[in-house]
Formats: C-alpha cells, sequence, structure tokens
C-alpha cells in the first residue's frame, strides 16, 4: 500500500481533562517531564511513584500533586482518563500501556511510538490559548526548536486578550451578524487598539475599546467586495501575503481550473470553495455567468477571492470581470499574482532581458498569427525581443513556422517549461527549428510555457532536457534549486 507523505498519520486534537484523573507512573526525569507539561492544565494529576528523584518529589510537593506509591496493577487505573508511562523501563511501560488498553484507556509510553495511543507536543501555553507542536514522535528536539520560536512571536497578554474576548462574545453572537462583518470584527479586536492596551496591561482602556469596537459593528452594513487574486503559477509558497491574508478572510472563494487544489485549500476552511473551469477547451461556466456569479455574491455583502492562475491582470480577463463589478456598483481589489513567464524564467534561471541583446519583453499567447500580416508582437521578436507564449504547446508550429518566415533565425534559443515555479515541473530546450516539434508532445499536459529570444541562450539548461529527447516523468528538482528559483 502507498503511503501519502504529505498526510499526518494523526489527528491533532485537544483532551478536556479539567479536572479528569491523569495517571504518570516513574520515578525519574521521564516521569517529571511528563507531570510538568501536564501541569499546564486543571486536570488532577495523580503521580504513582514509589522513590521519586529529588528535584520530582520536590515538583510534587510544591505542586501538591497527589502521590500514590502501589505497585502497578489494572486496579490503580480505575477512574483514570489518560496514562503516561515513564518509568524508564521499557518492558514495564509497555505492561502499563497493554493494561491501559485492556480498559479502553487511551495511554502514553516514553520513546515507544508503537505503545503510544497519542503523542504529547511541545507546547505554548497562553491560557486559554494554546499552541501544540508534535512529530509523530519522530523529532522531539525539533518540537522544542519549533515551540521555542512561537513562545518568542506570541505576547504574554495573548491569554489574558482571549479571556476578554470570551466575555464579549454573547454580545457578538446577538449583535453582530454573522460571517463578514463577525470576522471583520473579530480581527479588528485582535489586531488593533484592544490587543495593544492588553499588551501594556490598560485593561480599562481595552474594554471601553471593544465596546466602542462592538456598538460600531453592530451597526455598519456589510459592503460586499470581490478580490481579484493572482494564485503565481501554482507552487504554495509562491502565493504572496496578501493574497494568502484575503483567502483566510473571504466567505467564498471562485477559483480557475488552472489553480492547483493545494493552493485553494490553504483558503479559509469555511470559506465557500466555488470551481469555475475556464481551462483550454472545458469551460465548467462561461465568462458571462462568471460576471453574474460575482456581482450576485457581492450583492449579498459577501468579501469573495476570485482566484485566477499567474496573474489576474494578465490573460486572466480580468477586465471582463473588472467591468461587470463596476456597471453593478460592486468594490473590487486586484491583488497581483507572480505570472508564469517570471516562473519560468525563475526555473530556467533566465535573464528576459539583457544588456545589450534584449531590452524588450513581450507575454503573448501566440492566438493572433492568423492573416498575412504579423502582429505587433511578432514583428518586436524580429528585433530582438524576447517572447514568452502562454499556453504554448498548441501553437508551437505556427508561433515558429511564421517567426522563421518573418526573419527570425532558425537556430534562436528556445526554453520550454511545462508547471513552471511548482516541483513537478519539466524544462525542455531547443531552436526555434526544434519548437514545431512541442505540439506533438502529448505528455505535456501541465500549462506550458515557452521562451523565445536571443537571450534564452543565458539561460541555464543544466536540469532541461533536449527538445528532441523525451522522458516518461519530469526531472527531479533537489531541495536547493527549489530554494533559489
Amino acid at each position: 500500500m502507498t503511503i501519502d507523505t504529505d498526510k499526518l498519520a494523526v489527528f491533532p486534537a485537544f483532551f478536556r481533562v479539567s479536572g479528569a484523573k491523569l495517571a504518570v507512573f516513574g520515578d525519574g526525569d521521564e516521569a517529571f517531564a511528563k507531570a510538568r507539561l501536564i501541569a499546564n492544565t486543571s486536570a488532577r494529576i495523580i503521580a504513582f511513584t514509589q522513590a521519586p528523584e529529588p528535584a520530582y518529589q520536590t515538583f510534587l510537593a510544591r505542586r501538591n500533586i497527589e502521590t500514590d506509591q502501589r505497585p502497578f496493577s489494572a486496579d490503580v487505573l480505575d477512574g483514570i482518563t489518560l496514562v503516561f508511562a515513564a518509568t524508564g523501563d521499557g518492558a514495564t511501560d509497555r505492561t502499563i500501556v497493554e493494561t491501559a488498553r485492556a480498559l479502553k484507556i487511551p495511554a502514553n509510553a516514553v520513546d515507544q511510538p508503537d505503545y503510544c495511543d497519542f503523542y504529547t507536543p511541545a507546547l505554548v501555553n497562553r491560557a486559554p490559548i494554546a499552541v501544540a507542536i508534535g512529530t509523530e514522535g519522530v523529532g522531539p528536539v525539533l518540537a522544542q526548536m519549533i515551540r521555542a520560536g512561537i513562545d518568542r512571536q506570541l505576547p504574554r497578554s495573548l491569554g489574558r486578550l482571549g479571556r476578554l474576548a470570551n466575555s464579549y462574545r454573547r454580545a457578538v453572537d446577538r449583535l453582530v451578524p454573522r460571517g463578514v462583518s463577525r470576522r471583520l470584527f473579530w480581527r479588528s479586536f485582535f489586531q488593533g487598539e484592544v490587543a495593544d492596551a492588553m499588551e501594556k496591561g490598560d485593561v480599562k482602556f481595552a474594554r471601553r475599546q471593544a465596546t466602542k469596537l462592538l456598538k460600531t459593528a453592530a451597526s455598519a452594513t456589510p459592503e460586499g467586495r470581490i478580490f481579484l487574486v493572482g494564485a503565481g503559477p501554482g507552487a504554495e509558497d509562491l502565493l504572496t501575503l496578501r493574497a494568502h491574508r484575503l483567502m483566510m478572510e473571504a466567505d467564498a472563494i471562485v477559483y480557475d481550473a488552472l489553480v492547483p487544489q493545494a493552493v485553494v485549500d490553504m483558503g479559509r476552511r469555511d470559506a465557500d470553495r466555488i470551481p469555475v473551469g475556464k481551462r483550454k477547451g472545458c469551460h465548467s461556466k462561461s465568462q458571462s455567468e462568471i460576471n453574474d456569479l460575482l456581482v450576485s455574491l457581492g450583492r449579498e455583502g459577501k468579501r469573495v477571492v476570485r482566484l485566477k492562475s499567474g496573474d489576474p491582470l494578465i490573460f486572466g480577463r480580468a477586465g471582463e470581470e473588472m467591468a461587470a463589478l463596476r456597471d453593478a456598483g460592486i468594490a473590487y481589489e486586484i491583488v497581483p499574482g507572480v505570472t508564469s513567464a517570471l516562473a519560468a524564467a525563475a526555473d530556467f534561471e533566465l535573464p528576459l532581458t539583457l544588456r545589450g541583446v534584449s531590452s524588450s519583453l513581450v507575454f503573448t499567447t501566440g492566438h493572433d498569427l492568423t492573416g498575412d500580416v504579423l502582429p505587433d508582437w511578432a514583428r518586436l521578436a524580429l528585433s530582438g525581443a524576447t517572447v514568452a507564449v502562454y499556453m504554448g504547446r498548441t501553437v508551437a508550429a505556427s508561433v515558429a513556422e511564421r517567426l522563421m518566415a518573418g526573419g527570425l533565425a532558425e537556430d534562436t534559443t528556445v526554453a520550454v517549461v511545462e508547471n513552471a515555479g511548482r516541483g513537478d515541473r519539466r524544462l525542455l530546450h531547443g531552436t526555434l527549428k526544434e519548437l514545431p516539434g512541442l505540439e506533438a508532445r502529448t505528455e505535456l499536459t501541465g500549462p506550458v510555457m515557452v521562451i523565445i529570444g536571443d537571450a534564452v541562450a543565458g539561460a541555464n539548461f543544466e536540469k532541461s532536457m533536449p527538445l528532441g529527447e523525451r522522458a516518461s516523468a519530469p526531472a527531479v528538482v533537489d531541495e536547493q534549486t527549489m530554494m533559489r528559483v
């Protein structure tokens, strides 16, 4: 059976343990560490220990933690909710876990993953706010390093701010409409003057500002707003910070077929996700239907992310959507994205403009090559411009033939990238004369970018394959190259 390495083997969850009895077995450092961790909660800890080491004994006494000196048997687990086996003896810990499992009690044995029904995390405590970091037992030191980094970032006042928020929750639920209005209220609460006042310890001012914020939110009418957002070429880490923030605040995400599901999944979990297709030769909705959908969602007062592959203003038909929104009086904003031509150039370490070689750059789909007169972009290519052809596989032959017929040298270098900017990208290189053969490369099922021009000769072809060769799978891209791109 194939194991998906991107999926967790555990489901992170928080147990309700207030007042529940949690058993820790052991006398030494392992038991001490577990008891220290559990002491962050309001659970009732019972330390089963007969000869605790001095530091552990001091801790138990200082925290008034109940101790039990009885030797282990199934009877001592009566009424216990969770079991931590930390005796330092592997066989003993396994016996404790097996006994607990027979009684349907979740148990954890130190350093024995097969005897762990759950894992204890590295914990950042800002009660009632908690951040738990787990590694499924494979890297406790790594978990502690991550915990230390997060601990430095979170203000000590975060827990107090959370408790203040809880005191306003019923009023907010009663007065502020669900959806965007309520999310915007809480965003302002946690990031604005209320949070600043709590960090300074001025609770009275924080309450005044929270009440003022609540009154404003309760009387406001939610305004719909559409964000035309560039998703970039498809790699999650090429999505801009602003795009990600808006996706996390959206009521709905309307996305094209070229946007990978992994990018869509970076949005708010509860947002409506509406696919609208729009891939070459396969449109689930017409452009007119998409325009009507955006207008309808805007009139409902929703915040909508219209997620487009690459940049929304480059072959994204954003102009038609903006016109429809303007006509309907719906507010909108543009959020730029990394367009595929730039990602493809980065994959090849290719300078799109090169001093003394190319000072112009053309973006085209190559679909306007009918007729006797070459379009403006083709004439620019003849004068030395670098040309980036989007959706280039299906037009490769016509582009190459017309450019060569117009006078562009047949040995002009070309670079081809499938899935630009992504881990599964495939890089090919050759000459303009070889480019027509690209149309027969049916194994290239992802979006293909073709870059033509003298500047392309300055690219790095070490990770690329000649157009005349074929491969059944993309070349492996190492992590250093990924980071450099």
